[in-house]
């Protein structure tokens, strides 16, 4: 989360942005309302900025007000959905996605890589999965992930090289933090078109994934299935992923070439 207390080189309106945009970045998952004093505290601002910030935020509907306290407008999410670059690739993968779920019963994501972290575009919940942390708009370190390391295999080594310089952190006991150790699996991931995930993003959990594509061969996104370590075989499920994902790249790639015409 960014600070905006003390920014002396920034103009005018860069620190106003920056201060506003810090506001709405306090809010975590499963946040309700905040305080003033809540939001000063995560922000680093003083109190009579948030309380003056989350006033004009609340005048534009990106904020709501709430017995002394304000919420995520509803306004923001308007927004939201109509920024996202990926829309048109998550209402593709949608009835794909719903399939595998249905299939297997446990919880499928799609994501995307956003600097070292992969970003979740879609979760389907399975009735049989884990409670797992990852949600649509989330961030994960994508080495610790089974769409992180789909997507990192077939990306550009200097992409590799930016995950692992900035160091692998432990999500979990089998979080894997040594450099070598992840580039041989990425190499297996190449070889295999799927990434398999045992307990590194958390106890108990594992995962398949496979890697969407673009002409280039270079991963856009990646689809996985999540569940319990003593119910889900990865490879069993492993080539339902691979089906799906070579399913979509090819809807993807057709997409493209209808819209070049």
């Amino acid at each position: 989360m960014r600070t905006a207390g003390r920014n002396d080189g920034a103009s005018g309106d860069g620190l106003v942005a920056a201060r506003l945009a810090a506001l709405l970045e306090a809010f975590r998952p499963g946040d309700e309302a905040l305080g003033v004093s809540e939001l000063a505290r995560r922000t680093g601002l003083a109190k009579t900025t948030v309380h003056r910030l989350a006033g004009h935020l609340a005048d534009t509907g990106l904020l709501t007000r709430e017995n002394g306290s304000v919420r995520l407008g509803l306004r923001l999410f308007e927004i939201g959905q109509l920024a996202s670059p990926r829309r048109g690739l998550v209402e593709a993968a949608r009835p794909y996605l719903a399939d595998l779920r249905e299939a297997t019963r446990n919880t499928v994501h799609l994501a995307i890589l956003e600097g070292t972290e992969v970003v979740y575009l879609d979760v389907l919940r399975g009735p049989d999965a884990p409670t797992l942390p990852s949600r649509i708009g989330g961030r994960f370190p994508a080495h610790a992930t089974g769409v992180g390391k789909a997507i990192l295999a077939f990306s550009p080594e200097s992409v590799v090289d930016q995950v692992i310089d900035a160091g692998l952190p432990r999500m979990s006991p089998k979080t894997i933090t040594a450099p070598g150790l992840l580039r041989r699996q990425l190499t297996r991931v190449r070889e295999d078109g799927i990434a398999l995930e045992r307990e590194e993003s958390g106890v108990g959990v594992v995962c398949a994934a496979s890697p969407l594509l673009d002409s280039r061969g270079v991963a856009v996104a990646a689809v996985s299935i999540s569940g319990w370590a003593n119910r889900m075989r990865t490879e069993r499920v492993a080539p339902a992923v691979r089906t799906v994902a070579l399913a979509l790249t090819r809807t993807l790639s057709g997409s493209t070439r209808d819209g070049r015409k």
